[in-house]
């Protein structure tokens, strides 16, 4: 394994132009959708793997905006989530009455969001919005609804692969990628 993971990837999906590009947009959509709000958003990063994504969101986002995290654990060291997710770290901030953007590295079963949106709207949310950098619709198991005029904001659609970097981990490695690439096989069966 080269130093940062590089030669473990088969392909790259996305750079970290490509990806720098789309984060602005969605930012900048995020930001006019939220303007005129009467308290300032709570951005939920889903812990670990948001991380990165979180942190360039936000930096964009031109409305005042509170951060908070979430951890949730369904996939351990594997590749394949147990269906089972848990809330491990819970959200520090109030969020009774505030609009909630969750953000998520990667939607695929769709059981973490759910989980999530009814945690959140037990805890009284206003509203919850998703905002992902990828989504694969290929491994959708559940349909997850948004809470009050949450909206929905989505990266890129991924294809069904195996993919780290940009926070998105295998067994905790290649988080420091700056793209999206296709972890080859070999190194996961």
């Amino acid at each position: 394994m080269a130093l940062r993971g590089d030669d473990d990837i088969e392909e790259i999906l996305w750079t970290e132009e490509q990806i720098s590009r789309r984060v602005a947009a969605m930012a900048s959509q995020i930001s006019d959708d939220l303007n005129g709000a009467s308290s300032p958003p709570v951005f939920v990063g889903v812990a670990t793997g948001a991380f990165m994504f979180l942190a360039d969101l936000v930096k964009r986002i031109e409305v005042p905006v509170v951060v908070d995290f979430v951890r949730v654990e369904s996939y351990g060291s594997g590749t394949e989530s147990n269906g089972a997710p848990t809330i491990s770290w819970d959200v520090k901030n109030d969020v009774k009455g505030k609009h909630v953007v969750l953000v998520e590295d990667i939607v695929d079963t769709g059981n973490t969001l759910s989980c999530l949106i009814a945690h959140l709207q037990s805890k009284g949310a206003r509203s919850v919005s998703v905002c992902t950098l990828l989504d694969k619709p290929a491994r959708r198991k559940v349909n997850f609804e948004l809470v009050g005029e949450g909206k929905y904001y989505c990266g890129f659609e991924c294809p069904d692969y195996f993919v780290v970097g940009y926070g998105l981990d295998y067994a905790e490695l290649y988080r420091n990628l700056p793209y999206v690439g296709v972890l080859k096989p070999e190194i996961y069966k």
